[in-house]
């Protein structure tokens, strides 16, 4: 038996996931945090990560190791999405970290993320067909999955933070920026060629603002535990008057709709966005939720390496 820490850096939160391994490959998270340090925020076209970004990220990095240093983990491994993917000073953020934290991240590029958050899925969900939507903080990763396979990966450069900071989407918004919006998402969707394999399937959703959507309904409709969204489902009509709800006022109104955090009521409408687009495109009837993601697929894949252990795909 072994403790698996995963240090998970996105581009809009860092989170901590402690898995406790045993000996037939078996496994059950004990410990989860997560910390909302924004790497990608002010990034911008120049795409380059910002000091005080890069800094509150450190720091969560740092009180990450505190807790887990006391679980004798055997093994911990980092990973870094999106933000880091595209920095131009990529190389100065790895290297602070791996000074500082005494950790070597590994760089996933799209189509590996798109990937881990295929095997993810496909071991927790069991869904046989589907196309799966991740909208993280400064990237999407859109899965085709038939007969439980994956068929096809991709990975494109929007999500929550830089689709708010380009559009101005965080307070009030106005009909020209949502137009603008949604007009280039479509021209991104557009040259996917294979989403037309993908009409009328369920949308498998991962990534932040999806799950506020997920407890958004889950309060709305009085469930005791808003958090417990695995397998829950909405259908379309459910998330577009959702969205049409959160359109109406500006960001302090926001707040006060529950279920949606504080801290994410300024860029849920960015975030939900490519949902919304991607539903009008591949006309989906319902959407199904998944906590279950690129951590999860990365355990999948470490157990199946250390524990001589093949795990359904």
């Amino acid at each position: 038996m072994e403790n698996l820490v995963i240090l998970d850096i996105g581009s809009n939160s860092v989170r901590m996931a402690i898995n406790q391994i045993s000996n037939d490959g078996s496994y059950r998270e004990i410990k989860r945090i997560k910390s909302d340090s924004r790497l990608s925020e002010g990034m911008g076209k120049a795409k380059i990560l910002q000091k005080d970004a890069m800094e509150r990220t450190i720091k969560s990095l740092a009180d990450f190791k505190r807790i887990y240093l006391k679980y004798n983990a055997k093994k911990v491994i980092g990973i870094a999405t999106a933000a880091v993917r595209q920095a131009k000073n990529q190389d100065v953020f790895l290297k602070d970290v791996q000074q500082r934290i005494g950790i070597k991240l590994q760089v996933l590029s799209g189509t590996e993320e798109a990937y881990y958050d295929y095997l993810g899925v496909i071991n927790r969900l069991g869904a046989e067909n589907c196309l799966i939507l991740d909208i993280g903080g400064a990237s999407c990763e859109l899965i085709r999955v038939s007969h439980g396979q994956s068929k096809n990966l991709t990975s494109i450069p929007i999500g929550a933070v830089n689709l708010t900071e380009r559009y101005h989407l965080e307070d009030a918004i106005s009909g020209a920026n949502l137009f603008n919006a949604q007009f280039n998402i479509r021209k991104l969707y557009a040259k996917i060629k294979w989403l037309s394999r993908s009409y009328h399937q369920p949308l498998v959703l991962l990534g932040g603002a999806n799950r506020t959507l997920a407890r958004i309904n889950r309060k709305r409709q009085h469930m005791t535990r808003i958090d417990a969204i695995h397998g829950y489902h909405l259908t379309a009509e459910q998330v577009n008057r959702t969205y049409l709800n959160l359109l109406r006022g500006n960001v302090n109104q926001r707040r006060q709709i529950q279920g949606l955090e504080n801290d994410r009521a300024d860029i849920i409408v960015g975030g939900l966005l490519p949902l919304i687009v991607l539903m009008d495109r591949v006309d989906a009837k319902k959407v199904l939720f998944s906590e279950s993601g690129v951590r999860e697929g990365i355990i999948t894949e470490y157990v199946e390496k250390n524990y001589n252990v093949q795990l359904d795909k």
